[in-house]
């Protein structure tokens, strides 16, 4: 599986019309916690279902696609923050130490 970055608005639109599971992954690239849930997410997500949408966000190079995303998926900031989006909605969303694909995974069964 690998990132799809995600660097431009428009891409939330894409991403809200999609039909079925997106996830969202934001990252700090100046926290060791961001980098802990990165690496730790990134060990286990092949138990993620192939074929689903990962994004990846530096929300220090692009903060205001972190705050649309609070704004339209209607979640609170946090960073490192896993976001789960079904049918354009956010159905699950975790950060910091909870951060899990197993979990993800779970919520996607």
């Amino acid at each position: 599986m690998n990132w799809i970055p995600l660097d431009n608005l428009e891409q939330l639109l894409d991403i809200a019309n999609v039909q079925g599971y997106s996830v969202i992954f934001k990252h700090s690239t100046r926290c060791s916690v961001s980098m802990m849930a990165k690496k730790r997410f990134e060990h286990d997500w092949d138990s993620i279902p192939e074929g689903t949408p990962v994004y990846f966000l530096d929300l220090i190079s692009f903060r205001e696609i972190s705050n649309k995303i609070a704004e339209q998926f209607k979640v609170h900031h946090e960073s490192p923050q896993m976001l789960l989006i079904k049918n354009g909605e956010c159905i699950y969303e975790t950060s910091h130490g909870e951060i899990s694909a197993e979990e993800l995974a779970e919520q996607m069964a």
